[in-house]
């Protein structure tokens, strides 16, 4: 920390119970790399992005830094407008194509609930008032810009689709989808453009404990509601084709938030991409999968599958088990399912679930060289896992690995993987490198 000018830091931001935020007079805003609490170098802050958003931790007193002394305090009582309060930690969520590097500092030791499943981000305030995020961006996509997603249009557009293109059960679980949970990729099937959801599966042959759409301990909520049926094939081929044939820049993608793992419906699957083909060849078909079963793998691409995005939060193998709690599959089941995707000439990629702290140890990143070296994987997302943080440290194996940063993470896989792709999205084929 000697070449910090504490001084020069972000205020402390933080609460009251009601969740106004304050900046505080004189402490300076520190953020944490795992569970070590630090000092934010004002090289890791940016301007918080315009869509991203603020967030409270009930009962989670903030932990800021004394620019006198150099030391890091957690604040449990301070006044405000003349009243004593106990305050809470601020933290932020940044919107798509930024990478966090610094989780909230804050002291979850007293709390008795967990986190919503948010990719909490540290964040202060400048002396001119400017909320600063720690973060950077990997890559702007306007696909996914939240200034493209207006809910004026979408009302109307899910009126005319359900009218005048497809109408089904499918088609009323994607508009809770839409409307409800604010699914960006759901908005766009009815918009008709850029990539849209195919959900499939009710079913999972993982527990992970990040899970958006199935919470069966009940600590925190799923932020989505997993299918509840099994879509026919009849709906998924027309879904599909009228999306492909007319949306820009089409994606249709297996595997979302709102269901299991698309793996486990792999015959239904495999018959649509068939009649999805059978009818038109614009577009890209891609699936979104926790890469489970190898052989499904490679009968789906073979089926016409153009993409595949398979997820980790490591490429080491227990700390992928401590968090996905595979069930009748191991680590080196996804990782041959890699192989398989890059030798039969998909477009592959890995959707890693970051989080400063483990993400960016040397032996995660090492780990992460290797799997590139030994897949010839296309693209790496850096994808912020949503969790709360306190819940995934304490389920995580420990490790005396170095953790270097998320930016230095970034930089050494761009030196040392120099044809690997970086980014935050999917990318429809014809942007990659197809063999």
């Amino acid at each position: 920390m000697q070449d910090i000018d504490f001084g020069q830091l972000p205020y402390m931001l933080f609460a009251d119970q009601e969740g106004r935020i304050y900046d505080h007079p004189y402490l300076r805003m520190a953020g944490a790399i795992g569970e070590r609490v630090v000092a934010v170098h004002r090289r890791d802050l940016i301007p918080l992005p315009e869509f991203s958003k603020l967030f409270y931790l009930p009962d989670c007193p903030p932990i800021g830094l004394n620019p006198k002394t150099g030391r890091f305090m957690v604040v449990d009582s301070i006044e405000v407008d003349g009243r004593m309060i106990k305050p809470c930690a601020v933290a932020a969520f940044l919107e798509p194509g930024y990478v966090r590097t610094h989780l909230p500092a804050a002291d979850y030791d007293h709390r008795r609930y967990y986190l919503p499943m948010w990719a909490y981000t540290a964040v202060g305030i400048s002396r001119n008032d400017e909320y600063l995020g720690a973060g950077f961006q990997i890559e702007y996509c306007e696909r996914w810009d939240p200034r493209n997603f207006d809910d004026i249009e979408l009302v109307p557009a899910i009126e005319a689709y359900r009218s005048e293109v497809c109408s089904g059960t499918l088609v009323e679980h994607l508009t809770k989808c839409a409307m409800d949970h604010h699914c960006f990729a759901a908005k766009n099937l009815f918009l008709q453009r850029w990539e849209a959801p195919l959900p499939v599966s009710r079913g999972c042959n993982a527990a992970c404990l990040g899970c958006l759409s199935h919470q069966p301990q009940g600590l925190f909520e799923a932020s989505h509601d997993r299918l509840a049926f099994c879509p026919s094939r009849e709906e998924i081929v027309a879904i599909a084709v009228h999306h492909l044939q007319k949306a820009e820049e089409a994606i249709v993608s297996f595997g979302q938030g709102c269901e299991g793992e698309p793996l486990t419906e792999s015959d239904l699957i495999c018959e649509s991409i068939i009649h999805i083909r059978k009818q038109t060849g614009r577009g890209t078909i891609n699936l979104n999968t926790n890469g489970s079963m190898p052989a499904e793998v490679e009968r789906i691409a073979r089926c016409g599958l153009d993409s595949i995005r398979i997820s980790l939060n490591s490429a080491r193998p227990e700390y992928y088990r401590a968090y996905y709690r595979p069930k009748d599959y191991d680590f080196e089941d996804v990782m041959e399912s890699i192989k398989i995707a890059c030798g039969v000439g998909l477009y592959t990629m890995v959707n890693l679930l970051v989080f400063p702290g483990i993400s960016d140890q040397m032996e995660e990143i090492e780990a992460l060289i290797g799997l590139v070296r030994d897949t010839g994987l296309n693209f790496l997302h850096l994808k912020n896992l949503n969790i709360d943080p306190a819940y995934y440290l304490e389920r995580m194996p420990s490790s005396d690995s170095e953790a270097v940063g998320m930016k230095k993470m970034m930089e050494i896989l761009k030196s040392e993987c120099p044809n690997l792709e970086l980014g935050y999205f999917n990318q429809p084929v014809k942007m990659g490198i197809r063999r």
